[in-house]
């Protein structure tokens, strides 16, 4: 988290405070999507691969609705918002494989998320005018 608000103020305007409160609220929209994400998508595979019941489906669609409205709450063009969002779901990815399913992360993991996440914030906080 500290190396994502060094990466805001770093491409920041020090005087714009509101551009740092911008990139916070943008980073909970995408964290909360990205688990409405995994879901939809890990209550499928609780069905399809340890034989589960069926009614899982039921808030699995639920939550691949309430991921995809989520989304569209974005004010910038869709593909930049997908883009961008897709560096907070593979961090979102990786915290989920340790806490729910108990696979330690490598080093290699947490670098990739932190490179993710890097991507993400340059995707976020370009200037308007470019």
């Amino acid at each position: 988290m500290q190396a994502i608000f060094f990466i805001s103020v770093f491409f920041c305007d020090a005087a714009d405070e509101g551009v740092s409160v911008n990139f916070l609220k943008i980073l909970a929209l995408f964290s909360v999507t990205a688990v409405a994400e995994i879901v939809g998508c890990y209550l499928p595979w609780l069905v399809l691969k340890q034989g589960k019941s069926a009614w899982l489906l039921l808030p699995a669609a639920i939550s691949l609705a309430l991921f995809s409205w989520l989304l569209s709450l974005h004010p910038s063009a869709a593909a930049r918002t997908y883009a961008a969002y897709g560096g907070v779901y593979i961090a979102a990815a990786l915290i989920w494989l340790c806490v729910v399913e108990g696979v330690a992360l490598t080093r290699w993991d947490i670098a990739g998320a932190c490179i993710a996440l890097a991507g993400m914030a340059v995707i976020m906080l370009q200037p308007s005018s470019v």
